[in-house]
């Protein structure tokens, strides 16, 4: 045996044994941090010299938290693997997470996403594992927070009502499922808290007995005097002002007119939550029916909401809006899995309006310092589409200024 085999032999016995008996604690350091930070430098180590063994130690004996260690290495740096060892690899990750308790397997889930790995391999992995999982109901109760973030990061199918209750889980009246109908009920009935399974049961009285941790939702969202005034002398061109959610913050007569006639004028102003203009493009007959060639305006639409995404990762209200059009929406779910990301610009849609017929629309945007849009509908003067659109916005206008007028008093 050469010298450098008897140097990989060593290095490789030397990861295996700490893989078996180290946890991270202080079994050969003085305290955990300092052996956290030498665990953590054998495994890169052994993975960037020795990356064959490295994978195939999930086949060994080796202890949970190490297991969970190599997964998680394997995924991140699986682009400096060969196509050869992405397969084996995949196979040896796929029965070691088998095998692990699922409370270690989705913390490498939460992992996964806060190096935010998604490549397609990595939501193979993720999709194969959670459609194993032999109860989704349990999961969604007890993992409910794991789950819906691995949900959400890998765009996974989940059946029947798993998807509701992850995401809008305070909407249904009643569950079908026996322990999710359980679970809503042990909210305000204690008896339903004994048709659950003990583990869910117990974190549910815990969670019912702590105060739960302060979630800071974000400002919201206000049109700047600024943004007002533009709006303001672009005075019959439509105009609407969408907040980084897609929420319909302001909108001018024409724009109402145009977008969402079948609304409230008023409803930005008075309502809140804001009317939502991605809700709208996918669960509204009305905003879908605008549009001749909805797919493309739909593909828009999802592309501006994940770049708006990426930017806001912590954002509750934005993952809310995305957890609820996934569960609603099947053409969404796909569409937000392809990963497409719209910076803005200028796109042409025919529209098809209900009152003034088929009109070529520019929609352009413009970005603000407060990260907001103001989205500008304009059409080529002198054609047919200008022609609609006068008489739209003149019938809005007159429409909206005969309604505002009070009546004359007779004497």
């Amino acid at each position: 045996m050469s010298r450098a085999d008897r140097v990989a032999c060593e290095d490789v016995v030397m990861f295996v044994n700490a893989a078996i008996a180290s946890t991270a604690q202080r079994e050969f350091r003085s305290d955990a941090a300092a052996q956290r930070l030498s665990l953590g430098f054998l495994h890169e180590y052994v993975l960037g010299n020795y990356r064959d063994l490295y994978a195939a130690t999930l086949a060994l004996d080796v202890n949970d938290r190490n297991a969970a260690l190599v997964v998680t290495n394997l995924l991140r740096t699986a682009r400096e693997a060969s196509a050869a060892q992405r397969t084996v690899e995949g196979r040896l990750i796929a029965a070691r997470l088998r095998s692990l308790p699922p409370q270690r397997v989705y913390g490498v889930l939460r992992e996964l996403r806060r190096l935010r790995i998604n490549n397609r391999r990595t939501r193979a992995v993720v999709r194969d594992w959670v459609a194993a999982r032999p109860d989704p109901a349990f999961d969604a109760i007890k993992y409910r927070r794991s789950l819906s973030v691995a949900a959400r990061h890998n765009h996974l199918p989940l059946p029947g009502e798993v998807g509701t209750v992850l995401f809008d889980w305070r909407r249904p009246k009643r569950y079908e499922t026996p322990m999710l109908e359980a679970w809503r009920r042990a909210h305000y009935e204690q008896r339903a808290l004994y048709e659950l399974p003990y583990t869910v049961a117990e974190g549910e009285l815990a969670a019912g007995t702590r105060r739960p941790p302060a979630v800071r939702r974000p400002a919201a969202e206000r049109v700047s005097p600024a943004v007002r005034q533009l709006v303001a002398t672009l005075g019959d061109v439509p105009v609407v002002v969408l907040g980084r959610r897609a929420d319909v913050l302001a909108w001018n007569t024409a724009g109402h007119a145009l977008f969402a006639g079948h609304l409230n004028p008023e409803i930005p102003q008075r309502s809140n939550p804001h009317p939502n203009m991605a809700r709208l493009v996918f669960l509204d007959a009305h905003t879908r029916d605008l549009y001749a060639d909805w797919p493309t305006k739909a593909r828009a639409v999802v592309a501006t909401l994940r770049m708006a995404s990426g930017q806001h990762p912590d954002d509750p209200l934005m993952a809310a809006l995305v957890g609820e059009l996934t569960v609603r929406s099947p053409e969404f779910a796909t569409m937000w899995a392809d990963h497409r990301v719209k910076v803005g610009g200028d796109t042409v849609y025919q529209m098809r309006h209900p009152l003034v017929g088929a009109m070529d629309v520019t929609q352009q945007t413009l970005r603000t310092d407060d990260d907001q849009t103001v989205v500008i509908a304009t059409t080529e003067p002198g054609s047919a589409s200008h022609a609609a659109m006068t008489l739209l916005v003149h019938g809005a206008v007159t429409t909206r200024a005969g309604a505002a007028q009070p009546l004359a008093r007779r004497e």
